[in-house]
């Protein structure tokens, strides 16, 4: 963690410095609930918030919170990418991604992750050398499609599957419960984004989403 605040600050420093163009941005939302790969985060209502910093070179960098049930504290992500793209229709994005939970550092965990868009749809790939809680290694395939639907909504489809190979840890907390579905109803009003999403899981314990209905109001900074 320490290592990501330390890249994150020095390559803030460094566009102020130097002068390199980047683009800042931030963003803050709140949720019914916050779901996490079919799992509820937050047992309610979450407020989460974040900031990005992306670079012309296709480099980028950022952090995101939000507020969380099973811990004292937030969640506390950090990660930094490349982004750039093979032609007009296809485009990539790779990167590293750090999960903090500073109530209880014993949950942090680790991601390297991957994608590729084509036009609407990305097919995405998460790895972790140890999960959630010290549960072991396991692989995050996703694939999202959006569409117009009018001129003000957007319909969004998701469908994540989760692997943990032989990891007996990982298997005794979560069963068996692997994939996780989602359609989004997205919409702007007034420059807040509105997202109605319906999810749910194919398992049962702590992986289970018990197909749950969940809004979010967003704002862009």
């Amino acid at each position: 963690m320490k290592a990501m605040k330390t890249v994150i600050a020095a390559a803030t420093m460094m566009t102020a410095v130097t002068g390199m163009a980047a683009e800042v941005s931030g963003n803050v939302a709140l949720g019914s609930e916050y779901f996490f790969r079919g799992v509820d985060q937050s047992g309610g209502e979450a407020l989460s918030g974040g900031f990005d910093v992306a670079f012309e070179s296709g480099f980028y960098v950022g952090a995101w919170a939000s507020s969380i049930d099973f811990s004292n504290g937030p969640e506390l992500d950090y990660f930094a990418g490349y982004g750039g793209s093979f032609s007009k229709e296809v485009s990539y994005d790779i990167g590293y991604l750090f999960y903090g939970y500073p109530g209880d550092a014993s949950l942090d965990f680790e991601e390297v992750y991957g994608s590729v868009s084509f036009g609407d749809a990305t097919i995405g790939f998460n790895y972790s050398d140890d999960y959630f809680d010290s549960t072991g290694e396991t692989t995050y395939f996703y694939i999202d499609y959006g569409f117009t639907l009018t001129e003000n909504f957007s319909l969004g489809l998701h469908f994540g599957t989760m692997d943990a190979g032989d990891s007996v840890a990982y298997n005794a907390v979560f069963e068996d419960a692997i994939d996780d579905y989602s359609i989004s109803l997205s919409t702007e009003v007034s420059g807040i984004g509105i997202d109605f999403s319906f999810i749910d899981s194919s398992g049962s314990g702590a992986l289970d989403a018990d197909a749950e209905f969940a809004v979010t109001f967003s704002k862009s900074l």
